[in-house]
């Protein structure tokens, strides 16, 4: 792994970190911290958020493609990426388990990943049977 994807894991390490400072159970204060805020009010203000941000991050993906500035779409990306973190955190999980499982599915293409799920899908919905 290069420095600069470690430093990035390390980005990722220390807002992770923050976001868990915030949460309820960590005495995280509605009042003073948009994180506390969405985490007290649970998974659909912090649902809610990652849907909008999604929605922006296509629109400015698509300003892109006429001329609009890229910073933007990174700008709707960041937003994106830490809506989503609040939601690992949420459920207990971290960026790096995020980027275990992109590792995982490094070398392998995306179709034969997708197969491979529906496969796996397709197994476990016959076992239920």
């Amino acid at each position: 792994m290069s420095s600069s994807s470690t430093s990035s894991q390390d980005a990722l390490a220390r807002l992770a970190a923050v976001i868990e400072s915030r949460k309820p159970s960590a005495g995280g204060d509605p009042s003073a911290s948009y994180v506390a805020r969405l985490l007290h009010k649970g998974p659909d203000a912090f649902l809610k958020k990652i849907g909008e941000e999604a929605t922006e991050t296509v629109m400015a993906a698509k300003d892109v493609d006429h001329g609009g500035d890229p910073q933007k779409l990174v700008y709707e990306v960041a937003d994106l990426w830490f809506h989503s973190m609040i939601a690992l955190a949420h459920y207990g999980l971290k960026p790096a388990d995020v980027i275990t499982e992109l590792e995982r599915r490094e070398g392998t293409s995306g179709i034969e990943e997708k197969a491979l799920r529906k496969a796996q899908d397709r197994e476990a919905s016959e076992q239920k049977g």
